[in-house]
């Protein structure tokens, strides 16, 4: 891995610079939060790249666990830290309005874990199929895969909508296999098997189990005396300002430019084309160490 240079952190002022666009009072505090921590992290990181990333050899073999906790909070470098969590923004936005705060943080931590884990399966099991230790030896780092599961979930809430991959109009629900296949053409450098994880991830939520065994392991924790329904505690229960900003952000994702119901815009950090163009900026910056 190549060294952090050292310089005045443009892409840590871009992001600064999207964050007041967007309206600090508008951003939620789940997503606020990873934001800050991940800025942190860049600028004084809880352990070096190569102690942070994770692989078969260092995790499995070494039994270093630690590593999936500081791969995805730690990034290569300003640009990559900057174009994961500008994507990150608009993602964290409509996700944590829709699910409330609390069940969005602890969304946000099982996905994390669970992308590193499915990295590590998936990497273990090319390199007995194909007796290949590189595979074994691959070390990732960064938030895309969680990236990839949240983007997975966000179709799967906006299952008739449309999402604009690299400027071309593609179904929600094949969205994210579009993009897959697509970085990998454009940048072959991109570790491929960290962003599959995060689809997988994304999918065991939105069409598998684990949705309910996070509700059950919720139900089991907050419960305790109480009559509340398990995972009660960490639901929104909605409003008329989250159906109004649902609304936003599927107009923004079907590229419609229409207003949200009320009259009133969408936010400005929805903008179709910004994102899209963060999106395909984000792409080019991808690095072999980000899962």
């Amino acid at each position: 891995m190549r060294r952090r240079q050292r310089g005045p952190h443009l892409g840590l002022l871009l992001l600064a610079s999207q964050l007041l666009q967007a309206g600090l009072d508008r951003v939620p505090p789940v997503t606020l939060a990873v934001l800050g921590l991940t800025a942190w992290l860049y600028l004084f990181p809880a352990a070096p790249l190569m102690r942070a990333c994770v692989s078969v050899q260092q995790v499995f073999w070494s039994n270093d666990w630690l590593r999936l906790l500081l791969s995805p909070l730690h990034h290569a470098d300003d640009w990559h830290l900057y174009f994961n969590m500008v994507s990150f923004l608009w993602k964290g936005i409509g996700l944590e309005r829709r699910l409330g705060g609390a069940w969005f943080a602890y969304l946000l931590a099982v996905f994390s874990l669970l992308t590193g884990v499915v990295y590590l399966a998936l990497e273990a099991v090319l390199t007995e199929l194909t007796q290949d230790q590189s595979y074994s030896m691959a070390c990732a780092v960064g938030f895309s895969g969680v990236l990839f599961a949240l983007k997975v979930l966000n179709n799967h809430y906006h299952p008739g909508g449309v999402a604009y991959v690299m400027g071309v109009p593609v179904a929600n629900r094949y969205a994210s296999w579009v993009e897959l296949v697509l970085i990998h053409i454009t940048s072959p450098g991109t570790s491929f098997i960290g962003h599959l994880a995060g689809i997988l991830v994304g999918l065991l939520y939105a069409a598998g189990p684990l949705e309910a065994v996070m509700e059950a392991c919720a139900g089991f924790v907050t419960s305790n005396g109480s009559d509340s329904q398990p995972g009660s505690y960490y639901r929104s229960s909605g409003s008329s300002e989250e159906e109004q900003l649902e609304a936003a952000i599927r107009n923004s994702l079907d590229d419609r430019g229409q207003s949200s119901p009320g009259g009133a815009p969408p936010p400005p950090y929805f903008s179709p084309s910004e994102e899209e163009r963060v999106e395909e900026l984000r792409w080019r910056r991808l690095r072999r160490f980000d899962p």
